[in-house]
């Protein structure tokens, strides 16, 4: 490592200070979700969910599959009614919102009872993102804030699938150019939250990464494939007719506990009561400026780290429907990101501004009158690109076609 490199004094302290935040707001996260729990009727916790509430899903998903025909379960009372066989009357409501495919990967969820199986989820879903996260890092620092990044409390918390969405993009991300073939199945596999994956195509068309592009598209055709001769073609047409509906009233009506999850403009702007017009106006000007910043950022060869650390950024920013328990994969870039050299206070200031933000989602969007949580994504993301767009000697080479 050169001298130049190497941080400053002040450089460190600022790098010390903001891992002591980010860590004592993650263990105050943590402590408020034991204390909540410890304080609710197990195995429900204080609102009437089921402990690890969306795992119900995971865990039904897996039982219906195990039963060879889920097709039945996509419509909307067809699943309430699955959903107070097995937790009881006027269960709250849950909808089915993911593609028939991810099936294939948690039909052995159906096997266990339902506690064992939601630890069981969890523990090894942090176990993966944890190995995937730290790509050989034996950092302590870097160790301890994957584990206790709020976006991990949130996602046990909800028994999201924050830990494989994480494992699949930065699986995928970092073995683009190691291992083509690899990074397009992860991809492809990604394709069961196929509104994080919006971008990809553009920046692997970008930067000429073929190999990634076929391994990606032979995957999503082998996963529709095999899903059908699973479970009968039929899954799939019942799943267009029968769940997107659903989704699309859950999303655009204003459920307010949906909304509340997602620090996305166009929540942002429906939480503050302003018209669909405006919230789809409000959206779209963010999601062009994040398009034009991603094809600025990969039409010549950038700074790798921010590069990639912006385009993550822009996966959140570009569409109106994300979840904070999806940002795990956050806390990737946020260690990738906090040992730079060339970090100002500033740049200090947004990581952890990013890092509470699954946190805060919650509490800005309940206030009502401050459904900030999308900001700090926006802001931070523009500072990545300033960022690259003025560090010297990147920008004046395209990428090499064989990548």
């Amino acid at each position: 490592m050169s001298l130049q490199a190497l941080p400053l004094p002040s450089q460190q302290a600022n790098r010390d200070l903001f891992f002591k935040l980010a860590f004592a707001f993650g263990v105050v996260i943590a402590g408020l979700e034991i204390g909540y729990l410890v304080k609710s009727p197990l195995p429900f916790d204080a609102a009437g969910y089921v402990i690890g509430r969306d795992f119900v899903n995971a865990w039904l998903g897996g039982k219906v599959a195990l039963s060879g025909d889920p097709s039945p379960y996509f419509e909307y009372t067809a699943y309430q009614r699955l959903l107070a066989e097995h937790f009881g009357p006027n269960y709250p409501i849950h909808i089915w919102s993911y593609p028939p495919h991810l099936l294939l990967l948690t039909w052995p969820l159906g096997l266990m009872p339902y506690m064992t199986a939601y630890i069981v989820y969890c523990v090894l879903g942090l176990i993966l993102y944890v190995a995937v996260a730290s790509d050989g890092s034996r950092k302590p620092e870097h160790l301890v804030l994957l584990v206790i990044a709020p976006a991990v409390t949130v996602n046990i918390w909800c028994g999201q699938n924050g830990f494989l969405i994480a494992v699949l993009l930065i699986g995928a991300l970092t073995q683009m150019d190691r291992r083509p073939v690899l990074a397009g199945i992860l991809f492809g596999l990604l394709s069961i939250k196929p509104q994080l994956g919006l971008l990809i195509p553009l920046m692997l068309l970008l930067t000429g990464r073929w190999r990634v592009i076929g391994s990606a598209a032979v995957t999503i055709a082998v996963l529709v494939a095999t899903t059908a001769i699973a479970f009968g073609a039929e899954v799939w047409t019942t799943y267009v007719r029968d769940a997107l509906p659903i989704q699309r009233i859950h999303t655009f009506s204003g459920v307010q506990n949906f909304m509340l999850h997602m620090p996305t403009p166009f929540m942002n702007a429906k939480i503050a009561g302003l018209p669909m017009a405006a919230c789809i106006a409000v959206q779209a000007v963010i999601s062009a400026a994040t398009l034009a910043a991603v094809i600025w950022t990969f039409w010549r060869r950038r700074d790798p780290t921010l590069s990639m650390a912006l385009f993550v950024t822009a996966i959140f920013t570009v569409t109106p429907y994300a979840f904070n328990y999806d940002m795990v994969v956050f806390g990737w870039v946020i260690v990738k990101l906090m040992d730079r050299a060339d970090n100002e206070p500033l740049d200090y200031a947004l990581m952890l501004a990013v890092w509470a933000t699954p946190a805060l989602t919650v509490v800005l969007g309940m206030t009502g009158f401050l459904p900030i949580s999308s900001l700090a994504l926006i802001v931070f993301g523009a500072r990545l690109w300033w960022r690259m767009a003025h560090k010297p000697g990147f920008g004046k080479e395209r990428f090499d076609e064989a990548a």
